[in-house]
């Protein structure tokens, strides 16, 4: 086309060009508006949910655990590292701290296999029943996490990753079944999607993003806000030490029927069994 104004085109162009014309919906830098904040929240509930439904994705077992709790090999050789470092410098506190942490790691590098072997578990047994729908769902990075969707791979079933983003590089774990892994920018929602079709929550050893995780499914059932499950707490030495519950009811603050809200296992096949055994006898509250 032609213009008998030699400026005709220039301003077209400005006009198309500006982000204004751009449709809403592919207009990432409007989208991330703070005042369309309500609508990226929509948009992160309604996406997983709509790919899990499509996908088959009705019944989970979500596994909590620590990203630093690796395989036994790595974290000999994060160890070996330290050790040698420490020999280098024998008086330094710093060093000798980094030596006691790497043999902690060691020892619960033992939760790694046992965590994959849950997850392979819990796969194994789907695959096999026809009328279980069950598959593992994590958050989707390293350590724990994935474990158990490394335990889910082993035996071709697809797992379930949800992934958040960190102000640190955070980077899917290989196992996850492409497709579903899914990246959220709120927390809030992350743990909706981890709660709502799930039918147990396992948590491994690990530190401030499993308590907290662990804390808002314990909060939900304690007040009868979501479906019911059993919370399992994987290594029960662990999480004994770590957290006194009989003492909150000493104390009045909870009850002491809240403290059947929780389940303390050693062993992949003793978690998977009182799963089972949970939803063939539900709890009457």
């Amino acid at each position: 086309m032609t213009y008998n104004d030699p400026n005709e085109q220039a301003r077209l162009d400005a006009i198309i060009n500006n982000p204004s014309y751009e449709k809403a919906y592919r207009d990432l830098e409007f989208i991330g508006r703070r005042e369309l904040r309500p609508l990226r929240l929509e948009l992160e509930l309604l996406k997983p949910q709509i790919i899990l439904e499509e996908e088959g994705i009705h019944e989970t077992i979500v596994v909590f655990g620590g990203t630093q709790i690796i395989e036994s090999n790595q974290a000999a050789d994060e160890l070996a590292i330290a050790a040698e470092a420490l020999q280098a410098n024998p008086g330094d506190k710093k060093l000798q701290r980094a030596v006691h942490v790497a043999e902690k790691r060691v020892a619960k590098s033992k939760y790694y296999d046992e965590g994959r072997e849950f997850g392979r578990l819990v796969s194994e047994k789907a695959n096999a029943e026809e009328d279980c729908e069950l598959h593992i769902v994590t958050g989707g990075g390293p350590g724990i996490m994935e474990a158990a969707n490394r335990g889910a791979y082993d035996v071709g079933r697809k797992s379930v990753g949800l992934n958040i983003t960190l102000p640190f590089e955070q980077v899917p774990n290989s196992y996850i079944t492409p497709g579903l892994c899914f990246n959220f920018h709120y927390f809030a929602l992350r743990k909706m999607h981890f709660l709502f079709p799930a039918k147990a929550l396992v948590c491994f050893p690990g530190g401030f993003g499993t308590l907290d995780e662990l804390f808002t499914a314990l909060t939900l059932r304690q007040t009868g806000r979501m479906q019911k499950i059993p919370i399992i707490l994987y290594a029960t030495d662990y999480w004994k030490n770590i957290i006194n519950f009989e003492f909150l009811a000493d104390e009045g603050v909870i009850s002491d029927e809240h403290l059947d809200l929780i389940f303390f296992t050693d062993s992949p096949q003793e978690t998977l069994d009182l799963i089972i055994d949970y939803h063939k006898n539900p709890p009457a509250k």
